[in-house]
């Protein structure tokens, strides 16, 4: 297993990790508290919770493996050279555990917080089953021959493939509402700092081992980020620049007093003005 090369690049890659730890774990808090103080969900796309509580659950599944197996570890040096380092973490193992924990809690408030008219939609729960039918039938495939590294790297893949669609409900609700109230931008700016981190994190490392394999080794890691990213200017560019927060709380009361027609007839009325 390869040590690190300079000491100052070693701390500067712990800070970076840790940084990028405490932004993804406490940008579950403000959606939490923020549900818990309206003691209501709505704003919040339940989709999005479901399917953010499976991509979590298979990096967690991914972390926890490659971090702790000696066997797995052993795997990957055979296969990437044992003159690497393992692309995993103990603030990735970390995050990923804590991130499995919040996102049930904001899950169990949905089930006892008004939730208004919203509902699961039936292609997210096909989503979910579809993908753990298929981790489990790629357990049974590695089983005989024990390739665990390849069984975790389908839980890696799966990860990244629900990062790229959890986002989708939420972005397609806020679009269609033209409001954020009730999807807390505190959670979207504390994941954006996140993401970052995890980026020069990497790139630390990289530039440390003087090899670029910590990127397409750990692929899952590299297009988590990218696509959090991506998806988090988004958000940003929604509730600031689309839907600014005064217009949103507004538009949001008169949705709770059924009024939601009086505001599509006042923007029409802008409209014809203009």
């Amino acid at each position: 297993m390869a040590s690190w090369n300079s000491i100052p690049l070693e701390i500067t890659y712990d800070t970076f990790g840790w940084l990028a730890f405490f932004s993804w774990s406490i940008s579950f808090y403000p959606q939490v508290i923020l549900n818990f103080r309206r003691k209501s969900v709505v704003g919040l796309n339940f989709d999005f919770v479901l399917l953010n509580l499976t991509k979590h659950s298979s990096y967690m599944i991914y972390n926890v493996c490659l971090y702790f197996s000696p066997v797995i570890q052993r795997q990957y040096f055979e296969k990437y050279g044992s003159g690497e380092m393992i692309p995993v973490a103990a603030n990735d193992v970390a995050f990923s555990i804590h991130a499995v924990l919040l996102t049930a809690i904001t899950l169990f408030q949905i089930v006892i917080f008004d939730r208004g008219t919203q509902k699961v939609s039936k292609i997210s729960v096909g989503i979910v089953i579809a993908v753990w039918l298929i981790a489990a039938i790629c357990f049974f495939i590695a089983l005989p021959s024990q390739s665990w590294l390849w069984l975790i790297s389908i839980f890696n893949s799966i990860q990244v493939f629900m990062t790229v669609v959890k986002y989708i409900p939420q972005a397609v609700m806020n679009f269609a509402r033209k409001s954020t109230d009730g999807f807390s931008i505190g959670n979207i700016l504390l994941d954006f700092v996140g993401g970052l981190a995890n980026y020069a994190q990497m790139a630390v490392q990289s530039i440390d081992q003087n090899s670029w394999v910590n990127f397409y080794g750990n692929i899952g890691k590299t297009l988590l980020s990218l696509v959090s990213i991506f998806f988090d200017i988004i958000f940003m560019c929604q509730h600031y620049l689309l839907y600014p927060a005064k217009k949103a709380t507004f538009r949001s009361k008169l949705e709770r007093e059924g009024k939601e027609p009086l505001v599509k007839s006042l923007e029409e009325t802008a409209s014809e003005n203009v």
